[in-house]
């Protein structure tokens, strides 16, 4: 079976000594279950593991039940060390005081027990983190899958993986349209609004939320401001509503609105957002037109490449924790500027011969970038950016 890179962190992490309880956090349906599950198959070290899927969110004490199975496993059979893992951990209710209890009850008795929970909500998992588990734990994030594992995993083209995206659960689908649609649909885009945000979350127009997504995830890669979004929903609220629920859709790894580069943050925070999908399915899951129709229209498929190429810079930067933005002066212009701890990278996506890319050199002389490049015709080509490590260009 294939094994993605997180397999080998998670796998290091828990055969070392115990020291931080380890969360592996990333968006629903990338595989995080599938490779805590390699891992432990392959430990040498003994392990119980439990998910809090179908337990009732109020139930707080079973997180406390949980750790006495395994208090009471390792005990009996005089294990040196174990294993507990949990997986949907977010959906309980007030998860992160019951963890830190333990956690600390174990340390105070030196149980060697070691902790990996895991969860399909960011938002939910970094709040419970920040509120209550600061200096317990460490993170293991997980984006999206990328061109590479596609093409390693499920054979992949760079034009088939820049159209459907990276979910492993939808590759055997892309003959269908109708399935793959209903997949992304369903178990993606429907499970992540339904469960990871409504269910947890106070919203006040739901219908609003869903509209938001839809129509950023149809324009991604597209500049759309947040007035004229609202004019074109139906159940319109307020601008500061609207970017409330583009900011919940980015923390649930559907949509991000990616702000204007600049040195005056108040202005950069009032600028018009660029939207972008953290995976092309969820854009082109939208799109009217077929693959092979795609394809031969150049119009629609730049905007379908240049989404894709912005799809993986943004999974990557929740990975490798770098900001991304993008740049506009006049009539000069950068698809996306990535930053990080005073370092950024200018990004210029080019689709067709006819897009200008001067705002590239304007950039270099206004803030001199310690990268700036093309990504597609007269520069990088796209196969050579979906398979390098952003992270090494700071």
């Amino acid at each position: 079976m294939y094994k993605r890179v997180e397999y080998h962190i998670i796998k290091k992490r828990l055969e070392e000594p115990r020291r931080f309880v380890q969360v592996v956090m990333g968006a629903r349906q990338i595989g995080k279950s599938t490779v805590v599950k390699q891992v432990l198959n392959d430990l040498t070290i003994p392990y119980m593991l439990f998910s809090a899927d179908n337990v009732p969110a109020t139930n707080s004490a079973w997180i406390t039940d949980c750790w006495a199975a395994v208090r009471s496993l390792k005990e009996s059979k005089g294990y040196e060390s174990i294993v507990l893992v949990i997986d949907e951990i977010q959906k309980i209710a007030n998860w992160s005081e019951a963890v830190k209890k333990e956690w600390d009850n174990d340390t105070f008795y030196d149980r060697n027990i070691k902790v990996l929970i895991l969860g399909s909500s960011r938002v939910l998992l970094e709040r419970g983190l920040s509120e209550s588990l600061a200096g317990r734990f460490e993170e293991i994030r997980m984006g999206h899958w990328s061109y590479s594992e596609m093409k390693e995993c499920f054979g992949f083209s760079l034009d088939r993986y820049i159209f459907y995206g990276g979910y492993p659960g939808a590759a055997s689908l892309i003959g269908d349209d109708d399935r793959f649609q209903q997949y992304i649909q369903s178990s993606i885009i429907d499970a992540t609004i339904n469960k990871d945000i409504l269910m947890d979350t106070p919203i006040g127009k739901p219908a609003l939320l869903r509209q938001a997504f839809e129509l950023g995830a149809a324009y991604s890669g597209e500049l759309l401001s947040l007035t004229k979004m609202l004019g074109a929903l139906q159940d319109a609220g307020n601008t500061s509503t609207l970017a409330g629920y583009i900011n919940l859709l980015d923390e649930s790894g559907l949509l991000c609105g990616i702000q204007k580069f600049g040195i005056d943050m108040v202005r950069r925070k009032a600028s018009v957002p660029k939207f972008q999908v953290y995976n092309n399915a969820l854009k082109t899951v939208y799109n009217t037109s077929t693959f092979e129709n795609s394809i031969l229209d150049r119009k629609v498929w730049g905007h379908i490449f240049e989404s894709g190429i912005g799809a993986y810079i943004v999974s990557q930067a929740f990975v490798h924790r770098f900001e991304v933005f993008y740049w506009r002066e006049r009539n000069y212009e950068v698809d996306f500027v990535l930053r990080k701890r005073g370092s950024s990278v200018a990004i210029e996506v080019k689709s067709n011969a006819e897009k200008r890319t001067d705002g590239l050199e304007r950039f270099r002389q206004l803030f001199n970038p310690q990268s700036s490049f093309i990504v597609g015709d007269g520069g990088i080509n796209a196969e050579e950016f979906l398979t390098m490590d952003i992270s090494k260009l700071f």
